[in-house]
């Protein structure tokens, strides 16, 4: 086949699977929630079918700008969609915006490398959205059609409706697609799209496709805010940005290679830290749950690690292979693929599910590893020294808590007053129910004690600030006293060995004060679950509670009282309740009453929880280390540039 063939992107490539209708009626089905991550969904989508351009090699922008009336636009330098007429009748990008599994991606020969497979990117924005536009620059026109969410006088409604043709506007020297879309208020609980996640989104993808240029442009302030991303290294620059401020043993080490058109990178470089990162794309697309290609890529270095150190007689011969576990403690890498027939296990695409990819990157991995540990003994006895001694760390590590648990008898453990005096324990064992609230202070704790429902809350009251585990050694983390405890009332254990199902609690939930001492001890107790239990927080099991910072009351004939969780709703509330009303600012949990603290913060019926979520590994990576880190300079350029400080008045 030679390459017209392969480039041609024709009206013959559009195949329609099924109609359009239900997107709306349960939208999380599509884009996983209706929350921040399912709005960002929407445009993840559009750039995704820019991104595919230039994965075919015919696009190297994309621009992305955020207007004022909550609308975004993508426009991309590509082919611009086939403006003819489809074999069903109608225009080819009716067809795409306006039919569910309709697109160029099922085997026609528009694409052979794409992350938008299942057809239904640029059809399930349009359904939730209140309008969406569409520009195509092709063939010398500028095409133009608009669709809307309309409902006529009697109640009916029309998803996706064409309210004009595809029709001519103007003359062109160029080729693309624009996309522009504002996202429906009644489908969304929010819709203003984040700057930040977006930026780092760009800046991840100009780092995987290297020949790639990511603008972003925000006019929605002032100010117009502009960024742009190129890097001519990819993944090697990539790698570094995310090992930035961790102190790294050996140069960032990167290899290629390509197996039935299935094409593998891989970037790396261990630090000295004790976790591994492992960050994996599948045609760009994150990959946050891993899948095959992830499997493969353990399987190909446990195997060559392995090999190579008894080939140097780096371990005994009697002695058993290291654990994958054991050679990846402070692995930071990055793995990306580029193939065609990509099987995600869900529209969100967060999941590879090709078979033949864990053969095909364990295949690749362990012949370029093989060779470079080959050509670098040195680097490859370094690592296989540091995995060794990791090894014997958590030999002895694990022998320790077997004498602390006992065998599976019961017999031989050492006899404890009790796993710790400020452990309120729940009455009934239930896993599914139970929840664990991780409590700042003795004052807070003894208050959280009388609000709980004994029944399934259980209360471990946090004696200062904890551990700084990103700056811990294992054997440190399981010496902390707290630390242990936490371990022992989940019944988890850590990191490697870290096993979900055993876990005591449904939800574990950090109650600190809404201060900068209870935001830093989050933070500490955040950095511990997502170094060592991070598949904790993947289970969604992980929880912020949220406390009000002020309670608005008037005594009288009407009393009435209302909690604020904002400076915002602080004021409505005022104004609600009017003259007389009384303010009162809650500087700490411990002052609150136990009834105020059930009521506002504990009582599952009526509280606000956040829920901890891993939506990029990457940038968590990037961000613990840069908060919690040895390295100041970094800290205190992220202090300035997200903190602002104020100057109040003295209470």
């Amino acid at each position: 086949m030679n390459q017209a063939d392969t480039l041609a992107y024709t009206e013959d490539d559009i195949q329609v699977l099924e109609g359009l209708i239900a997107v709306r009626k349960r939208p999380g089905m599509y884009i996983g929630s209706t929350g921040s991550r399912g709005l960002h969904h929407l445009l993840w989508e559009i750039v995704d079918n820019a991104k595919d351009e230039a994965l075919a090699g015919v696009n190297d922008k994309i621009v992305v700008t955020l207007y004022k009336d909550g609308s975004v636009s993508v426009e991309d330098f590509g082919r611009g969609i086939p403006t003819g007429m489809h074999k069903s009748g109608r225009p080819v990008p009716e067809v795409i915006f306006t039919t569910l599994h309709a697109g160029g991606k099922f085997g026609g020969g528009g694409y052979k490398k794409s992350g938008g497979l299942h057809g239904v990117g640029s059809s399930v924005v349009v359904a939730l959205s209140k309008w969406l536009e569409v520009e195509i620059h092709r063939e010398g026109k500028i095409h133009k059609q608009r669709f809307e969410y309309v409902v006529d006088e009697a109640g009916n409604e029309y998803v996706g409706k064409p309210v004009t043709d595809l029709e001519v506007i103007g003359t062109t020297k160029r080729t693309g697609t624009k996309v522009t879309f504002l996202p429906d208020e009644t489908v969304f609980t929010q819709t203003r799209f984040d700057y930040e996640q977006i930026r780092d989104r760009f800046r991840e993808t100009a780092f995987l496709l290297r020949k790639l240029r990511m603008i972003l442009i925000d006019k929605r302030g002032p100010e117009e805010k502009r960024e742009e991303f190129y890097f001519e290294d990819g993944l090697q620059s990539y790698v570094s940005y995310l090992n930035e401020g961790k102190q790294t043993l050996h140069p960032i080490v990167y290899f290629e290679g390509e197996k039935d058109n299935v094409y593998v990178e891989l970037a790396f470089q261990y630090n000295d830290g004790y976790a591994e990162t492992l960050v994996s794309y599948v045609n760009s697309i994150p990959t946050t749950d891993g899948g095959t290609h992830v499997t493969g890529f353990r399987n190909g270095t446990t195997r060559i690690f392995n090999d190579f150190a008894r080939k140097k007689g780096l371990i005994k011969e009697k002695d058993a292979n290291l654990s994958g576990n054991d050679l990846r403690e402070g692995f930071l890498g990055v793995l990306s693929l580029q193939m065609a027939d990509v099987q995600f296990e869900s529209q969100t695409k967060d999941k590879l599910g090709n078979e033949e990819a864990r053969t095909i990157v364990e295949q690749i991995i362990s012949e370029k590893l093989g060779f470079f540990l080959e050509e670098n003994p040195e680097i490859g006895k370094l690592l296989i020294e540091k995995a060794v001694r990791s090894a014997e760390i958590r030999e002895e590590l694990r022998k320790q808590r077997e004498a602390l648990r006992g065998d599976k008898k019961g017999k031989g453990a050492k006899k404890r007053k009790s796993i710790s005096e400020k452990f309120a324990p729940p009455q009934y064992k239930d896993p599914k129910r139970n929840e664990l609230f991780l409590v700042e202070g003795d004052s807070a704790g003894g208050s959280a004690k009388q609000a709980r429902n004994s029944e399934f809350q259980a209360i471990f009251g946090l004696r200062g600030k904890p551990l700084n585990t990103e700056k811990s050694k294992l054997s440190d983390v399981l010496a902390n006293e707290e630390f242990r405890t936490v371990l022992e009332v989940l019944e988890t254990d850590i990191g490697p060995d870290f096993a979900i199902e055993n876990c005591a609690f449904d939800k574990i939930i950090i109650m600190s004060d809404a201060d900068v001492d209870g935001s830093h001890i989050q933070t500490l107790l955040l950095t511990f679950f997502f170094r060592y239990m991070q598949p904790l927080i993947a289970a969604g099991k992980l929880y912020l509670a949220m406390p009000p910072l002020y309670q608005v009351k008037k005594e009288g004939k009407k009393a009435e009282s209302i909690y604020c969780w904002s400076d915002f709703e602080l004021e409505q509330a005022v104004k609600k309740l009017g003259r007389g009303a009384e303010v009162q600012r809650y500087k700490g949990l411990g002052e609150m009453n136990a009834d105020q603290l059930w009521e506002t913060t504990m009582n599952p019926e009526t509280r606000t929880l956040i829920q901890v979520s891993l939506q990029d590994l990457a940038q968590s990576e990037r961000l613990v280390t840069t908060l919690m880190g040895d390295k100041v300079p970094p800290r205190r350029e992220w202090i300035e540039s997200h903190v602002t400080f104020e100057v109040g008045e003295d209470e």
